[in-house]
């Protein structure tokens, strides 16, 4: 043990000779030095007050772009807590996801919390399996029209009909809505069919549409519980066993029980039809992945990972930019006057290319309210991160295995020597000459981008334009600042209360 242990010191020393590693500059001291216990506790209280994001971008201005602290929420070491080097450098970040990017993996955490809902999926996933889910998912998200414009119309048209009609005078809560549709435009694209949770609204209401399914209704309710048991799991780390959550296991169960439905009926048309293929099928997800893989499990893991990035991504990218236009009309005058070029056409895929204001828009919000605001890895093996160590924090920095790197991108994109002195304001004009790199990261970076931005994007464009041509004007119906409300993605914590205008109020 001794002699192991003396080699092991021995060999990282000379390995951080050979790199011209420095200790780290700056150090986030924990109440508790040894095991970091009191980050759990600070973790839960600043998620209750909304408050994790606004802690995490102070830590990065009061101590550098690179610090250490001990408070990851994995298994301790026999020396003690795990260390964790908390990022919010570009260069940094680049070498997690791109150029080591073999030296990182997922922490034993993301797997205890995520697993239990996304199986072996893309998001969980690592080496050989995370490159057969890759190789699975890419050619489904190649085409350049992967969004069927005509069905997110159909659902758009159900989504205006459940505002009311008159002159603004009542509140609408968007991002519920944001939820519901691409839920349902989500559900549409991957199995051929909505869950229609719209409807089920409209329903409710007295509309006198029918309803869908018990079980379709009771889906979309399920994939909110199982959840907020990630979330639960990730929060409590290493202590998760010591609580019970009966709820979110029950969720779980439903939600897989629910998606093999449609991975059976996929394996079963793909057997029926074999090869042949007519060309003018409606796009169906889940169809194009039979015709990949007939392992049940892995096409089940692969639609929920989807799934919930589908319907989480679009919604809260929608909630947290209505939030901010409801109270900026200068910015809402600037959309009228570029989406008036369409003269009241339906968007097609020709016209979210051109609108570049729509764009700026969409940008400036992922970067003020990215929607996945932090990640991390563990180092799988001894690495070296480019910078963060020595007296300036310009020398590269020793990672130690089992080490976890959080790069903290909600802090990153609000560093003002990158953006300017008004890096905390919401001013889509600086994307006329903006074009950042590894400085911008909304949809990750690397061989882990997301695949399904492009979707995400198009969906977006597609439902701000909509909004914009519908509504004269919108007005902010929440007093307050905008809230972090953190789970897997971060969107408005009060939800986005607005009063709506239409052009003949």
């Amino acid at each position: 043990m001794v002699a192991r242990r003396t080699n092991l010191y021995l060999a990282r020393r000379r390995f951080k000779q050979q790199h011209g590693c420095q200790p780290v500059r700056n150090r986030f001291h924990n109440q508790d030095p040894l095991l970091g216990l009191d980050a759990i506790w600070r973790t839960v209280q600043r998620a209750k007050a909304g408050k994790i994001l606004d802690w995490v971008l102070w830590r990065a201005r009061t101590y550098g772009p690179t610090f250490a602290s001990r408070e990851s929420m994995e298994p301790p070491t026999w020396l003690g807590g795990r260390e964790s080097l908390v990022t919010a450098d570009p260069e940094n970040i680049k070498a997690v996801l791109a150029t080591r990017a073999r030296d990182y993996g997922h922490s034993a955490t993301r797997h205890v919390a995520f697993a239990p809902l996304l199986g072996a999926g893309i998001f969980v996933s690592d080496g050989a399996r995370w490159h057969e889910s890759r190789a699975l998912l890419r050619p489904s998200f190649a085409r350049e029209q992967v969004a069927d414009l005509a069905s997110l119309e159909r659902h758009m048209g159900l989504f205006l009909s459940l505002i009311p009609r008159g002159a603004g005078d009542d509140t609408v809560d968007l991002q519920m809505l944001f939820f519901r549709l691409t839920m349902d435009t989500a559900t549409e694209f991957l199995f051929g069919s909505s869950v229609e949770s719209l409807r089920a609204l409209k329903d409710s209401g007295g509309g006198g549409l029918l309803s869908p399914s018990a079980s379709d209704s009771a889906f979309a309710e399920a994939m909110n519980d199982a959840q907020a048991d990630i979330i639960f799991r990730a929060r409590l780390g290493m202590f998760y066993h010591l609580q019970s959550n009966k709820r979110g296991k029950a969720a779980i169960k439903f939600v897989h029980e629910y998606v093999d439905r449609f991975v059976d009926e996929a394996l079963r048309q793909d057997a029926e039809k074999g090869t042949k293929s007519n060309g003018d099928e409606k796009y169906v997800f889940s169809h194009e992945l039979v015709k990949a893989t007939k392992d049940r499990k892995v096409i089940r893991d692969e639609i929920v990972n989807i799934l919930l990035a589908g319907r989480d991504t679009t919604a809260s990218l929608l909630t947290n930019l209505f939030f901010v236009l409801a109270k900026r009309p200068d910015v809402w005058r600037k959309l009228k006057q570029e989406v008036a070029e369409l003269d009241g056409q339906l968007p097609t895929y020709e016209a979210l290319k051109s609108l570049k204001y729509v764009r700026w828009c969409l940008n400036e919000s992922l970067r003020i309210h990215p929607v996945v605001p932090m990640n991390d890895k563990v180092a799988l093996v001894d690495t070296v991160l480019p910078r963060g160590g020595g007296p300036d924090g310009q020398a590269p920095l020793f990672v130690e295995k089992g080490s976890i790197v959080t790069w903290a991108v909600y802090a990153l994109h609000r560093r003002e020597d990158l953006y300017g002195a008004d890096a905390d304001e919401f001013r889509p004009e600086r994307w006329e000459t903006l074009r950042p790199g590894w400085e911008y990261l909304p949809f990750n970076g690397g061989p882990r981008i997301c695949v399904g931005q492009q979707y995400a994007l198009t969906e977006a464009a597609y439902v701000t334009i909509r909004l914009v041509q519908e509504f004269a004007r919108i007005e902010s119906r929440d007093p307050g600042p905008w809230v972090e409300g953190l789970g897997l993605t971060v969107c408005s914590r009060n939800g986005t209360k607005v009063g709506l205008y239409r052009e003949s109020s």
